[in-house]
């Protein structure tokens, strides 16, 4: 065994501890308000009215269009997205929430504010502020070297 080999002092490792039972839950939980994990970066994209691609959704997600098309057409037999000819190029649709899909954004937030207090309890305000700072810092990285 090396003597160089400490995993628990790896935070890499640690983030993707946490990030595994963290996805889970987040999901579990969103399921409440009949959305999943999978669906938000669609649902935080479109919040506002906004219609995009799905070349430019698969962008913001940083997924695979092959992948953004399956999560849309799920979207979509859910009654939560709707496509729409592109006024400048007709061989592309758009993307807009429906109303439905609008009418599960704020109970969505509302248990994602309570699952943060809930998991956070364990860290002071200034810690949660360190936290986030780090691991921005970290996802700022990871775009650099992808």
């Amino acid at each position: 065994m090396s003597v160089n080999w400490l995993p628990e002092a790896m935070p890499v490792l640690t983030i993707g501890h946490v990030a595994r039972p963290l996805a889970r839950l987040v999901d579990l939980r969103l399921r409440q308000a009949g959305i999943t994990a999978s669906q938000l970066p669609v649902l935080v994209a479109l919040k506002n009215g906004e219609k995009l691609s799905q070349k430019e959704l698969a962008a913001i997600a940083g997924v695979e269009q092959p992948s953004m098309a399956q999560l849309l057409s799920r979207m979509e037999r859910d009654g939560l997205v709707r496509r729409e000819v592109s006024p400048d190029d007709g061989r592309i649709s758009l993307i807009a929430l429906t109303e439905a899909a609008q009418d599960r954004l704020e109970p969505g937030r509302d248990i994602l504010r309570a699952l943060d207090a809930e998991v956070c309890t364990v860290l002071d305000k200034e810690e949660q502020d360190l936290l986030n700072t780090l691991l921005f810092r970290i996802a700022a990285r990871l775009e650099e070297i992808r």
